[in-house]
């Protein structure tokens, strides 16, 4: 009751400091409003939204890896599998320590129901978005409203970037889904001016989870906005600093006993992994650097067609409400903080890759919703047109074009050239300078080793072991420099180009470019006698 009083004197007073004045703007100003009342869930909606993302998201899933990612988080589930152990993640036989395991271990459950496959280990990543696609309407609906959230479920599930880049075999999508459920849960847990315990329980074993899949920043990017958003709206004493730790202690108590069992395992883990993945990579980055802004398109044209409504959604923001416009509810303000708070965290990260973004598109789509709700009839005509076409347009797309050019791009996509080379496990197989783990997936060999090419010297040792070593490089350039630089004692007894005529000046040539991802050449290595 005391929290009550005082926020009830504070609303009918004038701001005497700058945090007040930012207070009052934002709660009393921009986002004064409720959410509207909402009855039962309507069972012809929900079932609508439970089949419309199915052609999108299980449509072919059984195309050809793309390397490199796609084939890693294949493989390494199935080297587990196979050795029993779900402790370490192995690659090619090593451990694997750049990422944790709770992919991994879904996959590996995938495995075991379904067999070993692409399109087995690719349903993990396509029910995560199918997940966060429903709970998009579930939570949303409470939040903003009924047809808010039907607008804004549409939209994710035709964004381009959402659907694409998600349902990659990749950690991101996972990612995704907890980053979504843990938010909601969050501002479920905080919006009615007291803590609701079961909400915030929720939210911290969510948060947990993604601690699981891709480490500390699913703390970061969930309790942030919480934090900044309590205090705009005058709740901070709901949340107080032991609910904090509560959190953190609980999201810990979900993922530390991994992190703790392969401490003791992998000794090196917790500094390769916490400290130089991601402490490192965020502020003095040491591969994929991009600029601040880089983010800024792809969240744009990822999001479309709801993306085209940013300036009215925008300049929403800026109307006084009017009878015919009713108060934003407080709810929305704490999607657009949520939402740039995820852009924001990563565009100041020095590593950057596309599909880092995706945990912005859920709360964002709901905003992007919740505007063409209030819009006239015009808007809401256009948004129904737009995302007919988006949908038809995705179909097209994740039904032939990506299955096209995955299979021209894969390293398996011409298997005659390989399986005569590789499928004997007895014949030693070498790559250089990085791995190519879809010959190792799709062949069932977890022996490829892979040498860099600062470790020349190495390579060539390896290749006097045997007297007949395969060697693939996954460069354009490594057949040139080992051919230059093999010494006398060996000899290149064959060699197997992947690589075709392109013609520059036509576009799909150039997308293709001339070789695969991650192999371009195959060489037979013997030792002269």
């Amino acid at each position: 009751m005391a929290t009550t009083s005082t926020t009830h004197s504070w609303e009918h007073s004038h701001p005497q400091s700058l945090p007040e004045g930012a207070t009052w703007l934002w709660s009393r100003v921009l986002f004064p409003g409720e959410p509207p009342s909402v009855g039962r869930i309507n069972r012809v909606v929900f079932g609508l939204l439970l089949l419309l993302p199915c052609p999108l998201l299980y449509g072919d899933l059984s195309h050809h890896l793309f390397e490199p990612d796609e084939s890693r988080y294949a493989e390494i589930p199935r080297e587990m599998l196979d050795r029993g152990d779900w402790i370490v993640p192995h690659l090619q036989g090593e451990p694997y320590l750049d990422k944790p395991p709770l992919l991994y271990w879904l996959v590996m459950m995938s495995y075991q129901l379904f067999g070993v496959s692409a399109w087995s280990a690719r349903l993990i990543p396509a029910g995560a978005l199918h997940t966060t696609i429903l709970l998009t309407y579930l939570f949303g609906r409470r939040h903003l409203g009924e047809r808010s959230a039907l607008w804004g479920t549409v939209f994710l599930t035709v964004a381009p970037g959402f659907i694409v880049m998600g349902r990659l075999l990749i950690l991101d999508g996972l990612l995704t889904l907890w980053t979504a459920a843990s938010t909601w849960a969050a501002l479920e847990a905080i919006r009615q001016g007291q803590l609701r315990r079961t909400w915030w329980r929720i939210s911290w074993l969510a948060t947990g989870l993604g601690i699981l899949t891709k480490g500390p920043v699913a703390l970061v990017l969930v309790l942030i906005p919480i934090w900044v958003y309590s205090r705009l709206q005058r709740i901070s004493a709901v949340v107080g600093s032991r609910s904090y730790v509560e959190y953190v202690l609980g999201s810990l108590a979900i993922s530390l006993p991994w992190y703790v069992a392969i401490g003791f395992r992998e000794p090196v883990f917790l500094r390769y992994f916490l400290w130089e993945h991601n402490v490192v990579r965020f502020f003095a980055p040491f591969d994929h650097i991009r600029p601040i802004w880089f983010y800024l398109p792809i969240a744009w044209a990822g999001l479309l067609p709801a993306a085209w409504f940013l300036p009215g959604l925008v300049s929403s923001f800026l109307r006084r409400p009017t009878v015919d416009s009713p108060p934003r509810p407080r709810e929305l303000g704490f999607y657009f903080l949520a939402g740039c708070w995820v852009l924001l965290f990563f565009s100041l990260s020095g590593s950057k890759l596309p599909t880092y973004i995706l945990p912005a598109f859920p709360i964002s789509a709901l905003g992007f919703g919740w505007y063409v709700a209030q819009g006239k009839r015009w808007v809401r005509r256009l948004a129904a047109g737009l995302a007919a076409i988006s949908f038809i347009l995705l179909v097209v797309f994740n039904l032939f074009l990506i299955p096209w050019y995955a299979k021209l791009r894969s390293p398996m996509g011409e298997p005659d050239k390989v399986i005569p080379y590789c499928a004997d496990r007895c014949q030693p197989v070498l790559c250089f300078p990085r791995s190519c783990d879809s010959v190792a997936f799709y062949l069932e060999r977890d022996d490829l080793r892979n040498i860099r090419s600062k470790n020349f010297p190495e390579l060539i040792d390896a290749l006097r072991q045997n007297p007949r070593t395969v060697l693939l490089c996954t460069h354009r350039h490594s057949f040139e420099s080992i051919r230059l630089a093999l010494p006398s004692d060996l000899r290149i007894a064959e060699r197997v180009a992947f690589r075709r005529d392109i013609d520059t000046e036509v576009w799909y040539d150039k997308l293709a470019s001339e070789t695969p991802w991650g192999l371009c050449d195959l060489l037979v290595i013997e030792r002269n006698r």
